[in-house]
């Protein structure tokens, strides 16, 4: 339960701190298309497009599953046929890797902002790449669990670890479908158009957002979140 709630606060204070940015009175369901604004307009007091709003709905709807994930895991880890499995250091790669797509984007991002589209095509391919690597990674991963004989009904530990590693990978791969596209447009864009920057944007919100998720998943899988969840009831208590 402490660890549920802690998950959802983060994710609402992530959303309220990019609420306070963004212009509360604006009525962006009445948008149609690319937002549009005089001259006179700085970029940063553009109302936030409806389709920007919908993804932190969307994000906070996934961050309240894997909350209730989290929570069972622990729940179910006080049971007695409860036994830990080990950690492939294969995951290792496969953070770094998914860390450093999520920063290949932030700087796709920055490139799409000034519209420098020659340098945001490598930006969004090394993405791509990476994010390809991390999926193909998570699945290397799971034949080395399965080969050394940590199969999915083995203990309850083994199914956690499959089942949220698996809802977390086709979270990936659903942003990959859509990074690929982005990725497609910006190849055959002559410029960096503002449809093209606010996908770009999309994706690096949703890409930050899953790694953020699969560091927790990470720290879960070896050990150091219930060590965080002891020093809590130990400074509560």
């Amino acid at each position: 339960m402490n660890v549920t709630l802690i998950f959802l606060a983060a994710i609402g204070g992530f959303i309220v701190w990019w609420l306070a940015g963004q212009r509360l009175t604006s009525k962006p369901w009445l948008e149609t298309g690319s937002v549009q604004l005089p001259a006179h307009h700085s970029a940063d007091r553009r109302p936030a497009p409806a389709v920007k709003i919908g993804l932190f709905v969307f994000l906070g709807v996934v961050g309240a599953v894997f909350s209730l994930a989290v929570s069972a895991y622990f729940m179910r880890m006080a049971s007695a046929d409860w036994w830990g499995m080990p950690v492939p250091r294969l995951l290792w790669v496969n953070t770094a890797a998914l860390i450093l797509s999520s920063a290949a984007l932030e700087w796709a991002k920055g490139e799409a902002r000034h519209g420098r589209i020659e340098r945001l095509r490598p930006a969004l391919a090394a993405a791509l790449a990476l994010a390809v690597f991390f999926l193909v990674g998570q699945i290397q991963a799971w034949r080395e669990l399965a080969a050394a004989g940590y199969v999915l009904a083995d203990n309850p530990a083994n199914s956690f670890f499959y089942m949220l590693t698996g809802l977390h990978g086709l979270h990936i791969l659903g942003g990959f479908a859509v990074l690929a596209h982005t990725t497609v447009k910006a190849f055959a864009s002559e410029a960096a158009t503002d449809r093209l920057s606010l996908r770009v944007d999309l994706s690096a919100i949703y890409s930050h957002f899953m790694l953020a998720v699969w560091l927790l998943l990470f720290a879960l899988f070896a050990g150091w979140a219930n060590e965080f969840v002891d020093l809590c009831r130990t400074l509560l208590n």
